[in-house]
């Protein structure tokens, strides 16, 4: 399963601190947990099941321990402890152990735990303020090479731009829906008019569509907007470029007409929950824009509760990609990055959330 091989948000990393937390990705139960850091820097995160090899009990009902020889996740149950640490972990004998390994039974503390008692262990890594988790090693005969990462958003790493983490917003629709609602400029005059759009500027420019192996782009893309960004006052052509760099992401970066000096870049990350359902996160950048991280959340929250009705309206709540019948959909001039969005996931071979 393609799906299984990617990168997916799963938390906002500064949810995830001193005690471990049960959350779900393609179906698969995780605990995450945080080691603790060392002079104020967050620690390292870890994404194991959410089962304890001994006898099955949830280690996101356990707790996590500091010891002299790295961090240990204990389970709830019998207090077998779990190494976090590859580098400092060891057995008894002082010889290193592989993350996820059982160091110490209690009920037995001369016993040696063989490699065989171990949790299982996913990759996990933290980017853009989440903490991010495959649970497969990527077969790269299958999927671009581009895909064996999270997907990248430069303006989040740069110390120039602000940067505010949106989120969460559960959606009961498909993931692929969401991403082609974010891409679709031409419905800001009707969802979101007075925001993003109004009806008497309806008419938008798709700009250039390019398409590839490793995703999307649409560049000169323009919109008229009354209030382009949480701060704006006064009406403007918004200049937008799209990019598509992963199945369930997006990114777009907006720049006003001459003489404004703010600029804005948005990441949409989304957690696929089921074929039906999802989790996204919207990372925002911003260059020049005087309002507080409050008012930011606030304008996001006010713009996706105008969206989240209407994507959860849509039918089928899966994207249908060469359907014919009732369920296919007919396409316009403006829905050209969307149709090119559709084509990258047949390409890529995504499954869920398609029909």
């Amino acid at each position: 399963m393609i799906e299984q091989q990617l990168w997916h948000p799963v938390i906002a990393g500064m949810h995830l601190r001193d005690a471990p937390l049960a959350v779900t990705l393609l179906g698969q139960p995780l605990v995450l947990w945080r080691e603790h850091g060392h002079e104020g820097q967050p620690g390292v995160v870890h994404a194991w099941a959410d089962r304890c090899p001994h006898r099955g009990a949830q280690l996101s009902l356990g707790r996590v321990l500091t010891h002299l020889h790295g961090a240990r996740l204990e389970c709830p149950y019998h207090g077998w402890q779990f190494a976090g640490d590859a580098a400092a972990a060891q057995g008894h004998q002082g010889t290193p152990v592989a993350v996820g390994r059982c160091v110490h039974v209690p009920a037995a503390p001369a016993f040696e735990p063989p490699a065989a008692h171990c949790a299982q262990v996913f990759d996990a890594q933290e980017r853009h303020g989440l903490v991010w988790v495959r649970l497969e090693r990527p077969d790269l005969s299958q999927l671009p090479a581009s895909l064996s990462q999270p997907p990248a958003f430069e303006p989040w790493a740069d110390p120039l731009w602000r940067q505010v983490l949106c989120g969460p917003y559960e959606v009961a629709t498909s993931a692929p829906r969401l991403v082609e609602n974010f891409l679709d400029l031409s419905h800001f005059g009707f969802v979101h008019e007075g925001w993003l759009g109004a009806r008497s500027h309806a008419q938008v420019d798709t700009g250039r569509v390019e398409e590839g192996v490793d995703g999307v782009l649409a560049r000169e893309c323009k919109a008229w907007q009354p209030r382009a960004y949480a701060g704006a006052q006064d009406g403007a052509w918004i200049a937008y470029r799209y990019s598509v760099p992963h199945p369930f992401a997006a990114i777009l970066r907006k720049d006003a007409a001459d003489g404004d000096p703010v600029s804005n870049a948005i990441a949409l990350f989304i957690r696929p929950d089921g074929p039906e359902a999802c989790t996204a996160w919207f990372a925002m950048a911003t260059l020049g824009d005087l309002s507080d991280d409050e008012e930011l959340r606030r304008f996001q929250d006010t713009v996706f509760g105008q969206d989240k009705p209407i994507v959860e309206s849509q039918m089928p709540k899966t994207l249908p990609i060469g359907l014919s019948g009732r369920m296919a959909e007919v396409h316009g001039p403006a829905d050209r990055m969307s149709s090119a969005y559709r084509r990258y996931l047949a390409r890529t071979g995504i499954a869920l959330g398609v029909s």
